[in-house]
């Protein structure tokens, strides 16, 4: 049997305490049953000795006769030896010579003695003129053979029950776990279907439904993994096609002069747009590592507010969005990265600017305590897009060829690093019709700022100059 599996173990350690029980028992019941037994064989020795007493008593009276050594070949196929005393000496050597003494004296005696060099049973009867009558049984004979007779049957029923109960026991425990580890298998062979039956004790059934959440949970996330490289592979594909195309016109010669200025205008444009995809993705592989850096410090939010309002505004005005800034005069404190804060704003105004018809407006507000939102004009987002907005290509696969879209990540992205700044972020709806998303920055504390609180990010804090400044 191999120790290595569970099953094996379980059923030696039935075994083991199998054994031990018998071994305990048998330590216990035996003192019992030898005191038991030798109680009876003292009644047994004490009775047969009268009985022979009365027997002999009259004949050892005469010389000896040939019906007192039958008697006593008789008592001897018994396993019990006696001895016969006249004159107060014994027909035989073997008795102590005190014992000899005391029955033919007159005195009765039941006790333990050395006979023939053995303790034995004794039982010595007078009868009367130096007569007596001696019967001895040897204890390491008939005596623990009885002893052993009467425990050894129930003894090995007990030890082999023990162990047919230890071996169903240990296949019993151990069937649960076979099967969650061949369920283990299947999924690590790329089976999602599997599930396993959930079923008392408590802690197999904790099992089993921690393996099917597991289950569960790798076929939705290969599910989203799917569509979103589906989402990915489209948005590349699109400015590699138009890239390929130009290019092979221009290597061909078919375009030249100012189509062909045209034509790298195109192609540049292409390819930031790849870049940019590349870099959001990059991004999004890099927020979960220990080396993505942030230098946290205490931001005015209303300033940066300002800043990305003057940055964006020539865009704003060149597709006839209105641009508004909500801020109190007064300073508006959060303790985080101002350039992570900032690619936050950036993402949410680039997402806005491209579903936001001309004349609607997009607003950038900030207010107290370390609230960033962004609202906007545009068509907004349903109760069922709250939910996803933040999901890698969601609202890419639901609104493809409906209105226009992005790659997807850039919402994942906001999302992400909103997470890693200790932040929040949520969608909801705004009062100018469209969608508006609210960003909670953590406050400054005096007692921590100078400490990093985003574990695995490599935090920088400025000096008292730069803070001034």
């Amino acid at each position: 049997m191999r120790l290595r599996t569970l099953t094996s173990r379980a059923v030696l350690a039935g075994v083991a305490v199998a054994l031990l029980s018998v071994l305990v028992t048998a330590m216990v019941a035996a003192p019992l049953a030898a005191r038991a037994a030798e109680r009876q064989a003292r009644d047994s020795l004490r009775t047969q000795a009268g009985i022979m007493g009365e027997l002999l008593r009259s004949r050892l009276q005469s010389p000896r006769t040939v019906d007192e050594q039958r008697l006593v070949a008789q008592w001897r196929t018994l396993g019990i030896d006696a001895y016969l005393i006249r004159g107060g000496r014994a027909d035989r050597p073997g008795l102590p010579a005190a014992l000899v003494s005391r029955v033919a004296g007159g005195q009765a005696f039941s006790g333990k003695r050395l006979v023939g060099g053995r303790m034995a049973l004794v039982e010595g009867r007078p009868l009367g003129n130096g007569n007596g009558v001696v019967l001895a049984r040897h204890l390491a004979t008939g005596f623990w053979r009885q002893v052993l007779g009467a425990m050894g049957l129930p003894l090995t029923a007990g030890l082999a029950a023990g162990v047919l109960a230890g071996t169903l026991l240990g296949r019993r425990l151990a069937r649960p776990i076979r099967h969650a580890a061949g369920a283990a298998n299947r999924l690590r062979a790329g089976e999602r279907g599997v599930r396993l039956n959930v079923e008392p004790p408590q802690e197999v059934a904790d099992l089993a439904f921690s393996l099917n959440a597991l289950a569960a949970a790798l076929e939705v996330s290969e599910g989203r993994q799917r569509e979103f490289l589906l989402s990915v592979s489209h948005e590349l594909r699109t400015p590699l096609t138009a890239i390929r195309g130009y290019a092979e016109a221009l290597a061909d010669g078919v375009v030249e002069g100012d189509a062909a200025v045209r034509a790298g205008e195109t192609v540049l444009g292409q390819a930031q747009q790849l870049e940019r995809l590349v870099t959001d993705l990059l991004a999004l592989a890099r927020l979960d590592a220990v080396e993505f850096a942030l230098a946290p410090m205490e931001v005015d939010l209303s300033g940066l507010v300002r800043d990305a309002a003057q940055a964006w505004a020539p865009r704003c005005a060149a597709e006839g969005v209105e641009l508004r800034v909500e801020a109190p005069a007064g300073v508006v404190r959060a303790f985080t990265d101002p350039g992570r804060t900032r690619q936050i704003l950036d993402g949410l105004l680039d997402n806005a600017l491209r579903v936001v018809p001309a004349g609607a407006p997009v607003v950038l507000c900030a207010r107290s305590p370390a609230i960033l939102e962004i609202r906007d004009g545009g068509p907004g987002l349903s109760d069922a897009d709250l939910a996803v907005a933040f999901d890698k290509g969601a609202l890419n696969r639901r609104y493809q060829g409906v209105r226009p879209v992005g790659s997807g990540l850039g919402l994942a992205l906001v999302a992400g690093l909103a997470r890693r700044l200790n932040g929040h972020i949520e969608a909801g709806h705004a009062p100018e019709g469209g969608a508006r998303f609210t960003v909670a920055l953590p406050l400054p504390d005096p007692n921590t700022r100078r400490t990093n609180p985003w574990p695995g990010a490599t935090t920088v804090v400025p000096d008292a100059e730069e803070e001034r400044r």
